[in-house]
């Protein structure tokens, strides 16, 4: 009995320790579902959520969403490895799998829901975003400047269960994104 109580308590703690290893990103670029699927397989992704940032109303949902009256951004949630991948390199990613120079848009998507954001969590990320921006820029692959907003985070709102992994329970479901080669300055 001694022995699974111990085997127990070990398990939780080093998923304890990993998770707290973990570091957490926030972006915007047009419909959720497909910015996930592209994301969730990358090496060094630990886990991914689709929800809601940069609005003026707590606990909203899909459908509220969806108005364009709630000033959120269809975001998502990554949480990765830092030993694995870099903030730069998610932030590259980033900018090959979306469109960051079309405002309020991706696709057939239109409305501020849509808008193409990176929610930075400290200056670390703000100053990184900054300087991937900047090589975007430069780079002139997009053919028009970088109109990614930079925001403070403040809160995430997880989506409905039904838009969890939308892709992978329907793989015929919409996506306007796909990864792009592009030399971004990497």
């Amino acid at each position: 009995m001694k022995k699974v109580l111990f085997v127990e308590h070990f398990f939780k703690f080093v998923l304890i320790v990993t998770m707290n290893h973990l570091h957490t990103l926030y972006l915007a670029g047009g419909c959720y579902w497909g910015m996930e699927e592209l994301f969730r397989t990358k090496p060094g992704v630990i886990n991914t959520q689709v929800g809601f940032s940069g609005g003026h109303i707590a606990h909203v949902g899909y459908r509220e969403v969806t108005t364009g009256t709630t000033g959120h951004a269809e975001t998502l949630m990554i949480q990765f490895d830092p030993d694995k991948t870099t903030l730069r390199h998610l932030l590259f990613e980033f900018f090959r799998m979306h469109n960051p120079t079309t405002q309020n848009q991706q696709g057939n998507d239109i409305g501020t829901q849509y808008r193409s954001v990176i929610f930075y969590g400290d200056e670390g990320q703000k100053v990184t975003a900054q300087e991937v921006i900047k090589s975007v820029n430069q780079s002139a692959e997009w053919g028009a400047p970088v109109v990614t907003e930079l925001v403070p985070f403040q809160a995430f709102y997880p989506a409905e269960e039904k838009h969890q992994q939308y892709l992978m329970k329907y793989p015929d479901g919409y996506t306007c994104h796909y990864r792009r080669n592009l030399v971004l300055g990497e």
